[in-house]
């Protein structure tokens, strides 16, 4: 076992744009660095960047997203209308379950790291 650095270094980003089903707003270029996913699915870490757009999002009940915003500004609103806007320096967690909207404000950059739960047998 080692430490994994967070790092765009070395890497090459996948690139995506959101289900067309889902915009909202835009049409944006995503960039993810996965840096880090266990073998076994639990964890995923990395760095992810986004244009300005915004998108529904609807997270899976066993899956749950910490991250830290680097730059930029993102704002999350969930299905009852609540809104939270995060911007260089903060983080939060979108919880298992979480459905609504994701909306990058401004270009953004952020630490994540993704844990999906086992289910005990």
């Amino acid at each position: 076992m080692k430490i994994v650095r967070i790092s765009q270094q070395n890497i090459v980003p996948q690139q995506d744009r959101p289900n067309p089903q889902r915009l909202v707003a835009g049409n944006p270029l995503r960039h993810t660095w996965p840096v880090y996913d266990t073998t076994d699915g639990v964890c995923a870490a990395g760095i992810w960047s986004c244009e300005t757009g915004a998108w529904r999002i609807a997270f899976a009940d066993n899956k749950h997203e910490f991250f830290a915003v680097i730059t930029g500004r993102v704002c999350l609103v969930d299905e009852a209308g609540h809104a939270e806007t995060f911007g260089p320096g903060e983080a939060a967690v979108i919880p298992a379950g979480f459905r609504g909207e994701f909306r990058v404000l401004e270009p953004v950059s952020k630490y994540y790291v993704i844990v999906t739960a086992v289910s005990a047998v």
